[in-house]
């Protein structure tokens, strides 16, 4: 027979509440068990000390006589100081998959482009501001001489026909 320290689910629906147990690892998650040794409230915040709450003596004689904590058990007693849990390293935790990654760089590209697109629209206004002092006063003398030519030719018109 295998002994577990393991996590027993009571409370209310959308209100956990646990039992910390020792049970038969073959025994159902909320069936019976040996012991109660502690109890743990998710609801609580996690710096209250009644969050967390073992009987360490009685944790510490199951741990001897060879129960097998689980993995969240395991963290709280490695924080009561009870039992040392060995640290896990994946470095790929965090890391994003491939898809996410071609997102990424699909919407990095986009934006770099759109911020080329804003630089060269800057750069043509600021020729275009330095520019027109030049080119303002040909460009208004010859809207001027194209609307003569039109306004002589429109008279011309209005003579031919009346």
């Amino acid at each position: 027979m295998s002994i577990s320290i393991r996590l027993s689910r009571g409370g209310a629906k959308k209100r956990p509440y646990y039992r910390i147990v020792v049970a038969n690892s073959r025994s159902p998650r909320d069936g019976k068990y040996l012991e109660q040794i502690g109890t743990y409230n998710p609801l609580l915040a996690k710096d209250s000390a009644e969050r967390v709450k073992i009987t360490e003596d009685r944790a510490r004689y199951w741990l001897g006589v060879g129960a097998q904590p689980t993995d969240r058990v395991a963290r709280f007693l490695d924080a009561a100081g009870i039992k040392e849990r060995a640290a896990r390293v994946n470095p790929k935790k965090g890391e994003p998959g491939e898809k996410a990654k071609e997102r990424a760089e699909e919407r990095a590209a986009k934006i770099a482009e759109a911020e080329e697109a804003a630089r060269a629209a800057e750069e043509e206004a600021k020729a275009a501001a330095a520019a027109p002092v030049a080119e303002e006063a040909p460009a208004a003398e010859e809207a001027a001489a194209e609307e003569a030519p039109a306004a002589d030719e429109a008279a011309g018109e209005e003579q031919a026909e009346g």
